[in-house]
């Protein structure tokens, strides 16, 4: 897109902040790499003003937006249909507008398990330990499960964990084991673990010295996924690559939903090496 006109499709995200986001350096450069006349915003929406947020969508006819935080759950309810994953997951972060209808899906979860298939990594029959129980490990719980993974989710408050797990195993038809996070029950669980995910914020920005898991505890034969992407390189990947162990950053995540989400709005390939390019650059511009 070399310039704005009134062709131009608009695109967007739609949180409360969203002035750190990487979604508009990100969309933008690829739409540049295919030369598509599209253009991506940032909309600060506070909580009061999420509705007709939603109706301006329809109004203005934007193509599309995503959804960040506080809003994820709180859209579906002025959305006219859901994906069924979106649905189950009880969380949207892509919005389509087709001619007036608004669809919502969750990409976060689908990315998550394309990122780990991109790097030779299939789920299925693997036992996979879970730190933390808030909105990030729903949808990356669910779709583990499906996927045919084992889970064991760890969390602060075990009676969050425990409601995760029960929706998760309704669903699936899959027991999901539940247990407080401490280091001793980790040590357990991680013992005879295939692939460790950190859903947690600790460890990014700025309490970058901060770990989830003791360094001891890391082993060669682990795949550690750490979904925070602010450093890229997190201590409890520093420390896990130190052991031997696959390391996964949370920027090939924040990519790969972003990817789908793009697609979904132009119907185009996303071009994933230019996405990450410019979330690098955005991350270092902002640091």
């Amino acid at each position: 897109m070399s310039s704005i006109t009134g062709k131009t499709k608009v695109c967007g995200i739609i949180g409360d902040p969203v002035e750190h986001s990487m979604s508009p350096a990100m969309h933008n450069a690829a739409f540049r790499a295919l030369g598509l006349d599209y253009a991506y915003l940032p909309f600060r929406v506070c909580r009061e003003e999420l509705q007709n947020a939603v109706a301006g969508l329809r109004a203005l006819n934007v193509v599309g937006l995503n959804v960040t935080i506080p809003h994820k759950v709180a859209v579906m309810s002025f959305l006219d249909k859901l994906d069924p994953l979106a649905e189950r997951i009880g969380a949207v972060n892509t919005i389509v507008n087709d001619d007036g209808v608004l669809t919502g899906y969750n990409t976060d979860a689908p990315g998550f398990l394309q990122t780990m298939r991109s790097k030779n990594i299939e789920p299925e029959g693997k036992n996979i330990v879970i730190l933390g129980a808030g909105g990030a490990s729903k949808g990356i719980s669910f779709i583990l499960a499906g996927a045919g993974a084992s889970l064991v989710i760890l969390n602060r408050t075990r009676s969050r964990a425990e409601e995760l797990a029960a929706q998760v195993s309704q669903i699936y038809q899959r027991q999901v084991e539940v247990v407080a996070l401490n280091k001793k029950n980790m040590a357990r669980a991680l013992d005879g673990a295939d692939i460790l995910v950190n859903t947690t914020s600790v460890g990014m920005v700025p309490g970058i010295e901060q770990t989830p898991v003791p360094a001891g505890l890391l082993k060669p034969r682990l795949v550690v996924f750490d979904i925070v992407y602010n450093p890229l390189e997190t201590r409890l990947l520093r420390e896990a690559k130190a052991a031997g162990a696959r390391t996964i950053d949370g920027l090939d995540m924040l990519v790969g939903q972003g990817a789908l989400a793009f697609e979904k709005w132009t119907g185009q390939k996303a071009p994933l090496a230019v996405m990450k390019q410019a979330a690098v650059k955005a991350l270092k511009n902002e640091g």
